[in-house]
């Protein structure tokens, strides 16, 4: 992540839907503490990150 504010919102929204996450993984008898979610969470920040910055690009390309 380039920008800390916007790694910081990704969090955020990633740790609101941790919950839902974790309740799937449950169901499907996957266990995972913090520790384990952990390098899941990093994956999901970087494809939030590259989807961002493509949505910015796009933006940048076709002004409104």
């Amino acid at each position: 992540m380039n920008n800390p504010e916007m790694n910081m919102k990704f969090m955020q929204i990633a740790m609101k839907h941790l919950p839902e996450g974790k309740k799937f993984l449950d169901a499907k008898g996957i266990e995972l503490n913090m520790e384990d979610l952990q390098p899941m969470l990093e994956l999901l920040l970087n494809v939030m990150d590259e989807a961002y910055e493509l949505g910015k690009s796009e933006a940048v390309e076709q002004p409104k």
